[in-house]
């Protein structure tokens, strides 16, 4: 004869319906539903934690964009100089200054700048 193990059976399709909480129709009350929506959803889940690392880093650019075009730089020359000037700032802390701290931003178009500067005429 076949043994179930019932309790345990019961635990997880008991887990597999409380992680479909929220669902609708089927989906929330049968397992064979839940299980596949449960599954599904997590799949989801897993890869757009990756895609909203991309779409933040995304935006940021475009802000800092903005705001070093509004200050006479393009972005990349912008990030080169501010390679250049070994700066440690990441891109959200940079978008967040050009966002909310505009004589902070503009400080640092200046660090750019002068860094660009200097290192055309070590090249020269």
């Amino acid at each position: 004869m076949r043994v179930t193990n019932s309790p345990a059976s019961r635990k997880r399709r008991n887990r597999m319906l409380q992680a479909a909480k929220g669902f609708r129709l089927k989906r929330s009350k049968l397992y064979r539903y839940a299980s596949d929506a449960v599954d599904h959803g997590r799949q989801y889940a897993y890869r757009d934690r990756k895609v909203k690392k991309r779409t933040f880093r995304a935006l940021w650019q475009v802000r800092i964009n903005a705001a070093a075009r509004a200050a006479g730089i393009t972005y990349s020359r912008f990030m080169e100089g501010l390679k250049a000037a070994q700066v440690a700032l990441d891109r959200k802390v940079i978008a967040d200054l050009a966002a909310t701290d505009a004589p902070a931003f503009a400080e640092l178009v200046t660090l750019a700048q002068a860094a660009l500067k200097t290192k055309a005429s070590a090249k020269a």
